[in-house]
């Protein structure tokens, strides 16, 4: 594994992610995405009564589904608010998930405690990607599945991510959490710890109303989007909007009014050693 650049402040940037999924509400976006999350327990062929630990589990998509399949499931998270919304939602399904609150670099779990460790479109995010990814190995049993959904850097959410890192950049040497979306950078982070790894390519089509609702949506509900027009001024935000709807009507499929919007991500298997 690479080591990671020794002039950022990785703590400072996380406070600073956590208030980022802190603003807006998360939970809103995330319900839109829990197709990803039932495909991912898929992928991962659950089985009922497998150790499963949910990371960055937001307001708990994947800990559900994989609830559902009624695992063992465990969904950690540094958002208290949206660890709320998870336990809400499991106490009106019914189902049976242990909500924690929890850093993704500081698994507060022993060594081998799950079968199966998953994360859709979260611990991609977390700033120390050696770390993070050290903890999902050493939480995960040998034999056990490690499965991921990903943006990919070429994806409609990669362009969205680089326009917002042109109004509002991140910190020099902070390593793009897209990285996590190529076959290239799995390698490298996992290593010889994974006896396979296994990469499929899914798009996950985003379906609004039209390209201003899918804005008018995420700037209210999307905390990193949230974020990026409250540190612009007016000028800024009008800038920004021109190259959000730009792009969202480069991707949009539609044909019509409406947004019919893929983005491409990884689905990832890999078995620990």
């Amino acid at each position: 594994m690479t080591t990671t650049t020794p002039s950022i402040d990785l703590a400072a940037v996380k406070r600073r992610q956590q208030q980022t999924w802190a603003a807006g509400d998360f939970a809103a976006v995330g319900a839109t995405l829990q197709i990803v999350s039932e495909l991912l327990c898929e992928a991962v062929d659950l089985r009922a009564g497998t150790r499963v630990l949910d990371v960055a589990t937001g307001s708990g998509n994947t800990a559900l589904a994989a609830a559902r399949r009624f695992g063992d499931v465990v969904g950690i998270d540094y958002v208290s608010a949206l660890l709320e919304r998870g336990r809400a939602r499991a106490i009106a399904e019914g189902l049976p998930v242990d909500f924690q609150e929890g850093d993704a670099e500081a698994l507060p779990f022993a060594d081998a405690s799950f079968d199966a460790v998953l994360s859709s479109f979260g611990v991609m995010f977390a700033p120390d990607q050696e770390r993070s990814a050290r903890e999902l190995l050493r939480v995960c049993r040998p034999g056990g599945r490690i499965g991921l959904a990903n943006w990919t850097p070429d994806s409609f959410i990669g362009e969205i991510f680089r326009i917002n890192a042109r109004y509002v950049p991140p910190p020099p040497g902070l390593q793009p959490p897209v990285l996590w979306g190529t076959q290239e950078r799995l390698k490298d982070l996992f290593g010889d710890d994974v006896a396979s790894l296994t990469v499929a390519r899914r798009s996950f089509v985003f379906r609004y109303r039209s390209p201003e609702h899918w804005l008018e949506f995420f700037r209210a509900y999307y905390g990193p989007t949230v974020k990026a027009f409250e540190a612009l001024d007016a000028a800024g935000q009008a800038a920004l909007s021109h190259d959000v709807l730009d792009v969202l009507g480069r991707f949009n499929r539609s044909g019509d009014a409406t947004l019919v919007l893929p983005s491409d991500y990884l689905e990832v298997v890999a078995v620990r050693n």
